[in-house]
């Protein structure tokens, strides 16, 4: 419902077009992290929100449909239907009227300006409250000053006829689909909207605003002057109970039954009573600004409410700005993080509420400002993939990988802490979901993480360690050729053996070193009764050097050791053999 309350006058700041809303809070946090300053390691690691927490973030702007008194979204055609009044300050044109937007951008559909007067005779009327929405498409609708109209996206002029007695203060779908309830004052009425006939009536105490609760046949009427509520039985359409309300400076924000449970919210100055389906008080939700709207969802179990200033700055506490609250109609508790609303105060109106089915989207509208926000639900993000722990040998390229979830789709940036995560500091650059760079030995013991952040929250993964070792600096791996066998040798001499052999070349950390050169050795001819032997010569090349540093083994190394090894060998076999000849030398 939309409450009817005395107006001051006044005019908030001119309003922009329709355009997206930043997050200033999230841009300086990001621009924080991009310039590489400290960041405090609060909350440890893993994540740094609760499962489960949502935020609310702004959007857009629409200041399409003039002066926005209710909203409705239809269920099943999905159209934002916005009731309206003429802007003061659009002196060319008239924005009265019924107004169908599309939700997704706020461009007009269409407008339904003319519904019948008194007399029948139509005429450009403003729409107040928007009562419920019809079959398929459309809406029920009240218009100043007892009217009941019913209209549709396209059409021409609305249907609609005049209830007699007062002007309607408040009203609620009936008990059947072709009437609804109206309060004129204290007055309480059952209609039908065709034709406005009234087809039965109660007179209260006093009050002028109301909440239907269809599934369990009750009407709560709110009497905020006398600071009571009647609970009405629509089958016999008569009071049943009294519940007295918290005492107060007498100011009424709304009347709203939560269609799940039946609990009855009613706002109250600066705060919201909530009593269960029978009138028992369950709590008192408390603000600082006036509670001027209120849906339910009952798909997520929670209810979403809308909070004005007063707009008199001379207040005290007074800031010019409203918010939107989000309580879980289960424990009262509040189920998401306040929205601040700049520039809503009540100076020209309430504010009105639509929800849509699942609570992903809220629309609220702000007739001191000519607009309407629209809000999408943001869901804090949680990790999914956490880096792993890495051990790497100095040059090599280390590659680490987080992933996280949320909406609206997290940012990310990298971390790195240099005492054992005890502090952490942002890696310049490194904005991508995986980090990649050249492992360094001043690297090692370095601990990385990666922080997602968005509007609902931030949250961090685990910390893997990089192990970083020394980078292979040996000799590379070209191997010696194999020997083969010695040829017996002529003229009291030995031909000593040859030699061929070619290796691969050594590779630091897993990289492939390049082949040694081959080398042919051929020893010398041992000299009959001679020690010494003629000296050996080797062919080839010197290997090259492989990649990390490590040099392969070359032909002139293995040549050399080859023949050696056979000049030693003559040499040794000689002097067995003398030394066999004399057994008497000593």
């Amino acid at each position: 419902m939309t409450p009817r309350h005395p107006l001051i006058p006044g005019r908030a700041g001119a309003v922009s077009a329709p355009a997206a809303v930043s997050a200033a809070a999230l841009a300086l946090l990001l621009a924080s992290v991009a310039a590489g300053s400290p960041v405090s390691a609060a909350g440890g690691e893993g994540a740094d929100v609760p499962p489960g927490t949502v935020a609310y973030r702004p959007v857009a702007q629409f200041t399409t449909a003039g002066k926005p008194r209710d909203l409705l979204l239809h269920p099943d055609s999905r159209r934002l239907y916005v009731g309206s009044e003429d802007l003061p300050e659009t002196a060319e044109t008239n924005e009265s009227g019924l107004h169908i937007l599309d939700p997704a951008d706020g461009k007009v559909r269409s407008t339904v300006s003319q519904a019948p007067g008194p007399t029948g005779t139509l005429g450009r009327r403003a729409v107040r409250q928007l009562v419920a929405p019809l079959p398929g498409d459309g809406a029920v609708f009240v218009y100043p000053l007892r009217g009941i109209g019913t209209a549709k996206d396209g059409d021409a002029a609305a249907a609609g006829a005049w209830v007699p007695g007062g002007p309607v203060t408040d009203a609620a779908p009936g008990t059947a689909s072709s009437t609804v309830l109206v309060a004129q004052g204290s007055v309480l009425s059952e209609v039908d909207i065709a034709t406005a006939t009234v087809k039965r009536s109660l007179t209260l105490d006093g009050g002028e605003e109301f909440a239907h609760d269809p599934v369990r046949g009750t009407v709560w009427f709110t009497d905020v002057g006398a600071r009571k509520m009647y609970k009405v039985d629509t089958t016999a359409f008569r009071v049943t109970a009294t519940v007295e309300l918290p005492t107060g400076e007498g100011f009424g924000g709304f009347t709203e039954v939560d269609p799940e449970t039946g609990a009855v919210w009613v706002g109250l100055d600066t705060s919201v009573v909530v009593h269960d389906a029978t009138g028992k008080r369950l709590d008192v939700l408390k603000g600082s600004d006036m509670p001027r709207a209120a849906r339910f969802d009952p798909a997520t179990h929670q209810a979403f409410v809308v909070w004005q200033d007063s707009g008199d700055t001379s207040q005290p506490g007074s800031d010019n700005n409203g918010a939107l609250t989000v309580y879980s109609t289960r424990d009262l508790k509040e189920a998401a993080k306040p929205v601040v609303l700049p520039g809503h105060h009540g100076q020209l109106g309430s504010a009105a509420v639509a929800v849509e089915p699942g609570g992903a989207t809220v629309f609220v509208s702000d007739p001191a400002g000519g607009r309407i926000t629209r809000l999408e639900r943001a869901t804090p993000p949680r990790i999914i993939r956490h880096p792993a722990d890495r051990t790497v040998t100095a040059g090599t390229e280390v590659s680490l990988t987080a992933q996280a979830e949320g909406t609206p789709p997290p940012t990310v940036a990298w971390q790195v802490s240099t005492d054992a995560g005890r502090s952490w500091r942002a890696v310049e650059g490194a904005t991508s979901a995986t980090y990649t760079f050249t492992a360094a030995a001043s690297d090692h013991s370095r601990r990385y993480r990666a922080e997602f952040t968005n509007e609902a929250g931030a949250a961090h993964t685990t910390a893997a360690t990089l192990t970083v070792t020394a980078a292979d600096t040996t000799t590379g791996g070209g191997t010696s050729g194999t020997t083969g066998p010695g040829t017996s040798g002529t003229g009291g001499g030995d031909t000593g053996a040859t030699s061929a052999g070619s290796g691969p070349g050594g590779g630091t950390d897993g990289t492939t070193g390049t082949a040694g050169t081959s080398g042919t050795t051929t020893a010398g001819t041992a000299g009959g009764a001679a020690a010494g032997g003629t000296a050996a010569t080797a062919s080839g090349g010197t290997g090259p050097t492989a990649a990390g540093g490590a040099l392969a083994s070359t032909g002139v190394a293995v040549a050399s050791l080859a023949g050696s090894a056979l000049v030693l060998t003559a040499a040794g076999w000689i002097l067995v053999r003398r030394t066999r000849q004399r057994p008497d030398t000593p």
